[in-house]
């Protein structure tokens, strides 16, 4: 209970205690973290930078063996922010769930479709559209005759009458309406909060856009409003704790690991390190690949050849991260490089590999310089 915990405190300070260290378990952590901090130097420790020790048995060693390793300054200290950060790192984490929860949501809606043979999402781009979401709430309110939902369409899906009505006619059951009912009215509730705390996201961002630093994240490609506000909840607007772009990255757990034995490379996958970070980060460099006119985005075609889409992204993921570190650190923008930047780098090269491979095609090239004007 807390009174033990402010108990505790004082029982330190009586025994002059100045630095505590304590193994990162769950969330279980925080309470006594939180009243320890400002008392004592608090270190948090990743428990997996020490388990590898024999003879440990039971909790009491544990601890045993921590105090030993605080006291010859073995431990390396978790990165915990400030209570600010803290606050606006659990909003802008708990928003990521909400979404995901949304979407499942949205997922199961078209599960229940599917069930009742009705093909909306074969005609719709958007199944909870402004068309979508009256269709479904006449389908809820009883409403079986396809040609009559079809004219329920708006704007440009007006132009699909015909295929709405064919993907309108279903076996629908009064099991499929409460379910559509309940997944409609979940969405709803999950909007509403997720309108709550982008509001307070905002109020609680003020002290982190230093120098519109948001702006200046989001002029790096792939980098929109929401993933700029997850750099900053999670990295913070100061980045001198890290000591170099790479040790963010690591951190972040976009570094492949080593696992090499014999002379021989096995796994190298990333470790999980912060999930959320991460994610926001390889999805920011997917939405790369629907495009080829940025360095970035040339840089993840050239890489998803060689390496594949996943590790791709992955790299690419760990380049922004990179920028990022930059921009926080010096105060600056991201300039884009061009999507040749590569290819002029080693003209003569890539001049080569083009003539070689026509003529492994059978035709004889010749080149000529193209006149500027």
């Amino acid at each position: 209970m807390t009174a033990d915990l402010l108990a505790l405190v004082d029982w330190l300070k009586a025994q002059q205690v100045t630095h505590v260290a304590m193994e990162s378990t769950g969330v279980y952590w925080k309470p006594v973290y939180n009243l320890l901090e400002g008392e004592v130097e608090v270190l948090l420790v990743n428990a997996k930078h020490i388990k590898f020790v024999p003879g440990r048995k039971s909790d009491v060693k544990d601890a045993h063996w921590i105090a030993d390793l605080l006291q010859h300054g073995l431990l390396t200290a978790s990165f915990i922010p400030d209570a600010p950060q803290r606050d606006l790192r659990e909003l802008v984490r708990y928003r990521s769930h909400l979404i995901q929860e949304r979407s499942r949501e949205a997922n199961r809606i078209h599960k229940v479709l599917e069930d009742a043979n009705l093909k909306l999402s074969s005609v719709a781009t958007d199944v909870l559209g402004v068309s979508g979401r009256e269709m479904l709430t006449a389908i809820i309110a009883g409403q079986n005759d396809p040609a009559a939902l079809a004219q329920m369409a708006k704007g440009r899906m007006r132009q699909k009458i015909d295929d709405l009505q064919r993907a309108l006619t279903g076996r629908i059951r009064d099991s499929h309406r409460l379910l559509l009912k309940l997944h409609l009215e979940h969405i709803d509730d999950l909007n509403t909060k997720l309108e709550l705390l982008e509001g307070e996201i905002d109020t609680l961002l003020i002290p982190f856009d230093q120098d519109h630093l948001l702006e200046r994240l989001q002029t790096i490609p792939g980098v929109g409003e929401k993933t700029a506000q997850v750099i900053v909840a999670e990295v913070g607007c100061q980045v001198d704790r890290f000591r170099s772009a790479g040790h963010l990255a690591s951190w972040a757990g976009l570094t492949p690991g080593k696992n090499e034995s014999a002379g021989r490379n096995y796994s190298s996958r990333t470790n999980k390190a912060n999930r959320y970070l991460k994610s926001a980060l390889v999805e920011s460099a997917q939405s790369l690949a629907r495009s080829r006119d940025t360095f970035l985005a040339n840089r993840f075609h050239r890489l998803k050849a060689r390496r594949g889409h996943k590790r791709a992204a992955v790299a690419l993921a760990r380049s922004i991260l990179e920028i990022a570190y930059h921009i926080i650190k010096e105060g600056s923008v991201y300039h884009d490089l061009g999507p040749t930047y590569h290819d002029l780098r080693r003209k003569e090269q890539v001049q080569h590999g083009l003539v070689k491979r026509l003529e492994s095609l059978g035709y004889s090239v010749t080149l000529e310089p193209r006149a500027i004007a």
